[in-house]
C-alpha cells in the first residue's frame, strides 16, 4: 500500500475537521468553566496561564541589586576594600593549633633516607617503603 498525497478537496475537508473539533474544544471548556459564552478557539496549552507569572523580579528590584553591585565594585576599585579572591587551596588552621617547621637540613636528611630505602627497594633488598609488614 502506497502513500499517495492528498487531493485539493481532502486537505479542505481535513481543515474543516480541525475547525470543528477546535470549536467543540472551546465550548467544553466554556461549559465546565461556568462561562455562558463559548470563547474562540485557542490551541491547547499554547499559551500559560493569564495573569500568572512564572518567577522573574520587579525593574525595581532588579534596580537595587545592580545598584548595590556597582557600588561594591567602585569601593574595590578606588581600594577601599581588598578585591574578592578564591579560597586558598590550603585548609585553614584551627585556633590555636601551630604548625611544625622542618628546618632544610631536616628535610635534606629526610629526602636522602627516603631515597636510600626506595634505592633498596627497587634492587630487591628491601621492602617497599609503602608495604605492610
Amino acid at each position: 500500500m502506497s502513500q499517495s498525497t492528498p487531493t485539493l478537496a481532502q486537505l479542505q475537508r481535513g481543515l474543516q475537521i480541525s475547525e470543528q473539533i477546535a470549536a467543540l474544544q472551546a465550548e467544553l471548556g466554556a461549559l465546565f468553566s461556568g462561562s455562558s459564552a463559548p470563547k474562540a478557539a485557542a490551541a491547547p496549552a499554547a499559551k500559560a496561564p493569564a495573569g500568572r507569572k512564572k518567577g522573574g523580579m520587579s525593574a525595581a528590584g532588579r534596580a537595587r541589586i545592580v545598584a548595590a553591585q556597582k557600588a561594591r565594585w567602585a569601593k574595590i576599585k578606588a581600594g577601599k576594600a581588598p578585591a574578592p579572591k578564591a579560597q586558598a587551596a590550603k585548609p585553614a588552621k584551627a585556633a590555636g593549633k601551630k604548625t611544625r617547621v622542618v628546618s632544610p637540613e631536616v628535610k635534606a636528611k629526610l629526602a636522602a633516607a627516603m631515597k636510600a630505602r626506595w634505592a633498596a627497594a627497587k634492587a630487591g633488598k628491601a621492602p617497599a617503603p609503602t608495604a605492610k609488614k
